[in-house]
C-alpha cells in the first residue's frame, strides 16, 4: 500500500502525560499560596483596586537551574523592599520563538546540544517554577507551544503570547482557558491591532481541541479569559512606549469595549536591543505615570546576573554562569538600582 502519511516524520515517541509529571514534581501547598496570591495581587491593580506598578523581572530565557535560583533569591530580598510600589514577578521563559532558527529554550533542548530531550525539558522546566515559587518568587512566563501548559501553568502567575503568535487562532483560544491574566504583544512590525482582536478574542469563549491531563486528545470549552491586556515591545519602525504611542492604545483599546490596561516591554524593539537602554524606557514609562497615565501598569525587564550576552559553545559545560545565553540583559547590579530608582518615584509619598 502506497504510504501518505508522516513521510517528513524521522522519530516519534509518547510524552509522560502531564499527570504523570505532576504526581512526579506535586504542587505544593506554599507553591500554590505564591501562585494564588501573585494572580490575585494582578487581578487588583488590572481592576485599579491596588495602584502599584507591575515589573516583569528576569533572564530573556533560562538556561541554568542554578543561575535561574541566584538570581531569584535577589530578586526576592529586592521584591520584599519595594513592594510599597511595585509587584515583582520574575520573568521565567523556558521556550525561545526564533524568526529562523537557533537555541528554542530550556523546554526543547535542555542539555543545549540539539539532543532536543523535551521530556527532560519538561521536568527541568516544572521543578524550577516549583523551587521559584517555594520560596515565595512568582512567575511569568511566555506560552508558546499549546501542549504544555498542561505540565506547568499551575505553577504560573503571569503569561504573555508573544509577538509572533498575536495573530494565532490557536494561541488566542488557549488563552481564552489559561487560568491566569494573559498579555497579548504588538506584533513583531509594531501593529496593535492584531493585538487588540487577541485580547478580544481571549475575553469570549471557545471550544477547540488539546490533550487532557492523562495525555489523551480531548475537547475543552472555555469562559473566556477576563484578564487581557496589552504589551508593547515596538516594532520594525522602532519603538511604541511614548505618550502618543499609549494614548492611541488606550483610545483603541477603549473602542474595541476593552478596560486599556498597558504593560511596556523595555526590551527588544522598544529598546534597540541594547539592554542598557531599557532604563530610559521603564523612566519614560514612570513618568507617564506619574503624568497621570493611568492605564499604564506595567513593566518588562531583561535582567540577569551579568549584563550581556554570551554564544553557547561547543561544551556548555563552559558557559559563563548568570550571562544570557539570548538576548543581551541588563546585569544585576544595574537592576537593582533601576529597581530602586522608580520605587523612590513611584512609591506613596
Amino acid at each position: 500500500m502506497i504510504r501518505t502519511d508522516n513521510l517528513n516524520i524521522e522519530q516519534s515517541a509518547p510524552l509522560t502525560s502531564p499527570d504523570d509529571i505532576k504526581a512526579e514534581l506535586p504542587l505544593t501547598e506554599k507553591a500554590a499560596d505564591t501562585v494564588v496570591a501573585a494572580r490575585a495581587a494582578l487581578e487588583n491593580i488590572f481592576s485599579r483596586r491596588d495602584r502599584r506598578f507591575i515589573l516583569i523581572a528576569g533572564p530573556c530565557s533560562v538556561h541554568s537551574h542554578a543561575d535561574a535560583l541566584a538570581y531569584a533569591g535577589r530578586l526576592k530580598a529586592l521584591a520584599a523592599e519595594v513592594a510599597e510600589s511595585l509587584l515583582i514577578i520574575m520573568r521565567v521563559y523556558f521556550e525561545k520563538p526564533r524568526t529562523v532558527l537557533g537555541w528554542k529554550g530550556l523546554l526543547y533542548d535542555p542539555q543545549m546540544n540539539n539532543s532536543c530531550d523535551i521530556e527532560a525539558g519538561i521536568r527541568m522546566a516544572r521543578r524550577i517554577l516549583l523551587d521559584l515559587n517555594e520560596i515565595g518568587i512568582p512567575a511569568a512566563t511566555e506560552i508558546l507551544e499549546p501542549v504544555i501548559p498542561q505540565y506547568i501553568t499551575d505553577l504560573v502567575a503571569w503569561g504573555a503570547i508573544g509577538a509572533r503568535t498575536t495573530e494565532s487562532q490557536t494561541h488566542r483560544q488557549m488563552a481564552s482557558g489559561l487560568s491566569m491574566p494573559v498579555g497579548f504583544k504588538n506584533g513583531t512590525d509594531g501593529g496593535v491591532r492584531a493585538a487588540v482582536d487577541g485580547i478580544c478574542t481571549a475575553m469570549s469563549p471557545h471550544a477547540f481541541i488539546g490533550i487532557t491531563g492523562e495525555g489523551r486528545a480531548g475537547l475543552f470549552r472555555t469562559r473566556g479569559n477576563p484578564s487581557g491586556h496589552l504589551i508593547l515591545r515596538g516594532g520594525a519602525a522602532g519603538p511604541n512606549h511614548t505618550s502618543e504611542h499609549i494614548a492611541f492604545c488606550r483610545e483603541l483599546m477603549r473602542k474595541s469595549g476593552i478596560v486599556p490596561n498597558i504593560l511596556v516591554d523595555c526590551s527588544h524593539a522598544n529598546s534597540g536591543k541594547d539592554p542598557r537602554r531599557q532604563r530610559d524606557v521603564l523612566l519614560d514609562v514612570v513618568r507617564q505615570i506619574r503624568a497621570g497615565e493611568d492605564s499604564l501598569k506595567g513593566a518588562m525587564l531583561e535582567s540577569y546576573l551579568v549584563t550581556g550576552r554570551q554564544e553557547i559553545p561547543a561544551d556548555p559545560s563552559r558557559l559563563r554562569p548568570g550571562l544570557s545565553v539570548t538576548d543581551a540583559c541588563l546585569g544585576w547590579e544595574e537592576t537593582e538600582a533601576l529597581v530602586r530608582e522608580i520605587h523612590n518615584l513611584l512609591k506613596p509619598q
